[in-house]
């Protein structure tokens, strides 16, 4: 009689590791947002996700479903779960960006399994505005293109973009569907370095509408001008990201 085949081992819990302490001062619902915090930003859990329902949580974890609702607020609060009604709780897309490297947006997104898409608010060209003329080194009277929407990750509102190129570098913005960059490398006038500067701001009531978050809520505004190889500056872009989604990391060296 042959032996019987050996059973197959059954895929960890994401929420193995959880540990709660009834006996600390920490209230049990921030132990459990802490912990499934801690979880998701270690990648146990994977963009767009569902959460275990409030239900499978409080059974796993031997909590109140009260408990567990609070949990789950206070991760919707910090960001990091996406409410659906109807449909149940998911890991919200967190984009960490790396402050070293020149990318696109699109690259970025593309390389953490997400699918990016812009929502179009206007591609048009006009008079350079002094501050574009300061930035790009132009003339009085000089045209540049612009570029103005929302960049989404996979259908999440991501940030808030408003560029303008000069004409002898963008003569139609029209033409650019996606990936401005991969646009430019195709006429060979991508950026080869980068200036940015990054501060704290809060959303209007347009941004707030335009990126579905409360007025007021903490955003991150980057400015960004471009320059060529040959020292030419060919864009500068605003930015206005979602503090809630958004992490950029430096790596520092002594």
């Amino acid at each position: 009689m042959s032996p019987p085949p050996p059973e197959m081992p059954t895929p960890a819990s994401p929420l193995a590791g959880l540990e709660l302490d009834a006996a600390a001062s920490t209230p049990l619902y921030l132990q459990v947002r802490n912990g499934l915090s801690r979880l998701i930003r270690d990648g146990r859990f994977g963009p767009e996700d569902a959460l275990p329902s409030e239900r499978s949580l409080a059974e796993t974890l031997s909590i109140s479903r009260v408990t567990a609702r609070k949990a789950i607020d206070a991760l919707v609060g910090d960001g990091l779960i996406v409410r659906r009604h109807g449909s149940g709780n998911y890991i919200a897309p967190l984009l960490e960006q790396p402050l070293t490297r020149l990318t696109s947006f699109t690259e970025e997104l593309k390389q953490r399994g997400f699918v990016p898409s812009s929502r179009w608010l206007r591609r048009t060209v006009g008079a350079a505005l002094p501050d574009e003329m300061v930035a790009l080194g132009l003339a009085p009277g000089a045209r540049v293109a612009r570029l103005e929407r929302v960049r989404l990750a996979d259908t999440t509102p991501m940030a808030y973009e408003s560029s303008a190129l000069p004409t002898t570098v963008l003569p139609n913005p029209e033409a650019v569907s996606e990936s401005l960059y991969a646009f430019l490398a195709a006429s060979e006038s991508a950026p080869a370095r980068a200036l940015q500067h990054i501060r704290a701001t809060n959303a209007t009531l347009r941004q707030a509408e335009l990126l579905g978050i409360p007025v007021g809520q903490a955003l991150l505004f980057i400015t960004r001008v471009g320059y060529a190889d040959d020292g030419r500056a060919v864009e500068i872009t605003h930015t206005w990201c979602r503090s809630d989604y958004y992490d950029f990391v430096a790596e520092l060296r002594r």
